[in-house]
């Protein structure tokens, strides 16, 4: 009479015991991810991706199709995904003795090289996959983008134009998107490719004044530790002028019409904004400058232009 009743708990046991393992499996693979996600600055992938919307609604005279914009979206994120992982760990050691970047994954121990050099590897076979499923240019030119973005990550070591390298890699955006819809290459995009490569580069001079005493003490290169806060500030508005001004070339050449030329009376104002939190003797909003203002312009710029072809 036993029995039943002993079976019915050894089976409620093991279910527990189950369940618990299960969740504590599916706990692990969760907090893992998020580690992988905080590594990469996944949050940060506002800042490029609507150019490439951008230069794929222009390519398209409209809206592309639905395959054409899925894997721009998986080029973009494994491109991306991956130049941050290799980044990290190309910069661990610089990252370790850094107090701002001290507490980031690798250096900290949370995720270590191994799993990041898989994890990076996955992420660039996952960008080439996407590039092939878009048109043989698109495969043909995927090392090449993998070469820069790889480049890119020794270059605060030698000089200071490494804002000008990165510009460049996130330029591949607008230029990849572009043959993902047209399947070659056309030297109308220029000026918006362009237009990204001065606009990276100038908030990346302001996002650089923070490292400018850790860059000189351990011999690293950038404009700020260069040419100093005041000189830097003023060469970053230059940037941004001159981003502005692509941009507006961009409009006549694709003929965008009126809501884009709002767009761009918004954009003005957000460069004119985002210059106004920062002065030489005060970076406190540098982060709000970086971080929030560079991603509305980003994410104004297309949804304006998207406008301009919706309406």
């Amino acid at each position: 009479m036993f029995l039943p009743h002993i079976i019915k708990i050894i089976a409620h046991n093991r279910l527990y015991y189950y369940q618990n393992e299960k969740g504590t499996f599916m706990s692990a693979v969760i907090q893992k991810i998020s580690l992988f996600l905080r590594m990469i600055k996944f949050s940060h992938s506002v800042f490029a991706l609507p150019f490439a919307f951008t230069s794929a609604l222009i390519a398209a005279s409209g809206l592309p199709s639905l395959s054409q914009i899925f894997w721009i979206i998986v080029a973009m994120v494994g491109a991306r995904s991956g130049a941050m992982g290799l980044n990290r760990i190309i910069d661990r050691r610089i990252d370790a003795a850094n107090p701002r970047t001290a507490g980031r994954e690798l250096p900290r121990g949370a995720i270590g090289v191994p799993e990041t050099v898989l994890f990076v590897l996955c992420s660039f076979s996952l960008m080439v996959w996407a590039a092939y499923m878009l048109n043989p240019l698109c495969l043909k030119l995927s090392p090449v983008a993998i070469g820069v973005l790889f480049v890119y990550s020794f270059t605060k070591r030698f000089t200071w134009a490494s804002h000008f390298v990165l510009g460049l890699a996130i330029s591949a955006a607008p230029l990849g998107a572009w043959i993902a819809v047209k399947g070659a290459f056309d030297a109308a995009i220029i000026p918006l490719a362009a237009a990204v490569i001065f606009w990276l580069a100038g908030f990346d001079v302001l996002y650089a004044l923070q490292d400018i005493d850790f860059d000189r003490s351990h011999g690293l290169y950038s404009i700020p530790r260069r040419f100093g806060v005041k000189k830097s500030l003023y060469l970053s508005r230059s940037l941004h002028a001159g981003s502005f001004l692509l941009l507006l070339a961009n409009g006549l050449i694709f003929q965008l019409g009126a809501f884009y030329w709002a767009g761009m009376m918004v954009i003005a104002g957000l460069f004119i904004y985002e210059h106004s939190l920062i002065r030489e003797n005060d970076l406190s909003k540098l982060d709000m400058a970086f971080f929030n203002m560079n991603g509305y312009i980003s994410m104004t710029v297309f949804l304006f232009t998207l406008t301009a072809y919706i309406i």
